[in-house]
């Protein structure tokens, strides 16, 4: 179903059940559809004093999940302080992980601390295939992630364990929406079986046509083009599901958004309720807030919808 071009329907929040946390930029790779520009050289991280609040908000809020990401969450030098106290709290905590940072020079116990915590591993591999994988986030980076799933499968990660999930994370190479989810799923467990690793579930994302990925697109005078593709595809069924719904998201700065996309092009919520602080005012509620959308809203709820969750209809 087409809409009118950029304009995307309204939407208003629902209950608050998810804090999604960027603790920095930094990475250890540097991927060429990275939403975020992170990178080796990337310096900004969350002070201490503001990561020591989501403790609070978590309890305060009661938000039964912190989802932490990057650059990659876990160079964050304060990041196992973090999960403890959020595990401590009875939150579920989701790591969103590159897996080449499981065997990072000191980084080595990683996978043994996630496993101890119970944290859920969302983990990114966008293909099955060694050619695509190193194509997209560099060379080697799939024999080093290969390296970081058999770590997560020897803890009980990928054996439908609750407390050890391990989901995959797929994005297409170029301007193009994500196959059917189910269909992909099925490819990427009847390949990486054979390599002998296992994971939960498989989630497909389409690439958002924002910082690195829409500089490609703009290079190759492609960028109008998938605009385009994602507003003829908006799927009206998918508005319910969409995450920003139960979301908010913490920029390293403490800086609430409604989503990790809107952060990375600095588009501030409108509501009161707009840093981490103002989460711990009783009277400030984001349920009664609209959220901010444009243009690239559209690359959610294009086809069967996309979402950190993956996609939104079979």
């Amino acid at each position: 179903m087409s809409v009118a071009t950029g304009l995307f329907p309204p939407l208003k929040r629902g209950r608050l059940t998810t804090l999604q946390v960027n603790l920095g930029y930094r990475c250890n790779q540097s991927c060429v559809h990275c939403h975020v520009n992170a990178g080796p050289w990337r310096t900004e991280m969350m002070a201490l004093d503001l990561l020591q609040l989501l403790p609070r908000i978590l309890r305060l809020r009661r938000i039964g999940c912190l989802d932490l990401t990057g650059g990659a969450p876990e160079l964050h030098s304060h990041f196992r302080w973090l999960v403890r106290q959020a595990r401590e709290e009875g939150v579920a905590v989701i790591d969103r992980c590159n897996l080449t940072i499981l065997n990072e020079p000191g980084q080595e116990d990683l996978a043994r601390f996630l496993a101890d915590q119970g944290v859920a591993v969302t983990a990114s591999l966008p293909c099955y295939s060694e050619a695509n994988v190193d194509k997209q986030r560099g060379r080697g980076v799939f024999e080093r992630s290969l390296d970081g799933l058999r770590q997560l499968n020897a803890l009980g990660y990928g054996t439908g364990d609750p407390d050890h999930w391990l989901d995959l994370v797929y994005n297409p190479l170029g301007p193009s929406l994500p196959p059917p989810q189910a269909a992909l799923e099925a490819d990427y467990r009847r390949e990486l079986a054979a390599l002998g690793i296992r994971f939960d579930r498989l989630l497909a994302l389409a690439n958002m046509p924002i910082q690195r990925f829409a500089r490609q697109l703009q290079i190759s005078n492609g960028l109008e083009d998938y605009h385009t593709l994602l507003e003829q595809a908006h799927n009206p069924a998918n508005l319910d599901a969409v995450m920003c719904r139960q979301l908010l998201s913490v920029d390293w700065n403490g800086s609430l958004y409604d989503c990790d996309f809107n952060q990375q092009l600095g588009l501030s919520r409108s509501g009161e309720v707009r840093h981490l602080r103002d989460l711990l005012n009783d009277a400030a509620d984001p349920a009664t807030e609209m959220i901010r959308t444009d243009r690239h809203c559209f690359g959610c709820t294009a086809g069967a919808g996309s979402s950190c969750g993956g996609a939104l209809q079979n």
